[in-house]
């Protein structure tokens, strides 16, 4: 296994990614982290699946994404990966999109353990995260320093398969694109998140939007972060 493959800079989209890797039809899915459910809504619609318990640990957005009601086949919960509020066995796919590296330190392995105890025998668990790199990443790093985090999150993953508890079904490499119209755009998503506190002194927050701008051009600023996903299968 690898953390990353610089060779590799093809930019996709992540979900259209899922619907054509993974067997999403029928599929009973965990969402760990599901964010503003933008990803999850798609996967509901397009991806056939049966249904989706989708959880937030950020309890903000939990209570936004319980007032979407055009979903039925999806369920929202609070919660983390460290302690998953369902049966064992439960899932054929569990899906965590940039979520792993936020699990805090010491229940990283836990969360590991949790995602193999709700899948199926024969289930798959998509965790994708964000390669430590690229330009977008030189911009955050000023404010929001991953590294560890993330080099933390692949060595729970590594850990993970190396135990026998996942088998390593394959690594996905490739970039996504993130476009931001003007540095209030980047402000407004990056900076003013309800899932973490940023507090930048103003010196800071200056150096900050000096390095974004000098990515802009006439339609904004455009970035390519690498990304990478770990398929894991549950054994049989």
């Amino acid at each position: 296994m690898k953390i990353a493959d610089p060779s590799q800079t093809t930019v996709c989209n992540e979900v259209k990614l899922m619907l054509a890797e993974l067997p999403l039809a029928g599929a009973r899915v965990l969402e760990l982290g599901c964010g503003k459910a933008e990803k999850t809504r798609t996967l509901a619609e397009q991806g056939q699946v049966r249904q989706i318990l989708a959880l937030e640990v950020d309890a903000i957005q939990h209570q936004r994404n319980l007032e979407i009601r055009d979903l039925p086949q999806v369920q929202f919960r609070q919660g983390g990966a460290e302690a998953i509020p369902a049966e064992d066995g439960s899932f054929d796919l569990v899906i965590m999109l940039k979520s792993l590296h936020h699990v805090s330190l010491e229940h990283m392995d836990r969360a590991l353990c949790e995602i193999e105890r709700v899948l199926r025998p024969g289930g798959l668990a998509w965790i994708s995260e964000p390669v430590f790199a690229g330009e977008l990443n030189e911009v955050m790093r000023l404010f929001h320093d991953e590294e560890r985090v993330r080099e933390a999150a692949f060595a729970a993953v590594c850990r993970a398969v190396a135990d026998g508890r996942l088998a390593l079904e394959k690594q996905l490499f490739f970039c996504t694109r993130s476009q931001f119209a003007d540095f209030a755009a980047f402000d407004a998503r990056m900076i003013r998140v309800t899932h973490t506190e940023h507090r930048l002194a103003p010196e800071l927050y200056a150096q900050v939007q000096q390095r974004f701008s000098a990515h802009l051009g006439p339609e904004g600023a455009t970035f390519y972060p690498p990304q990478r996903v770990d398929l894991l299968r549950k054994p049989d």
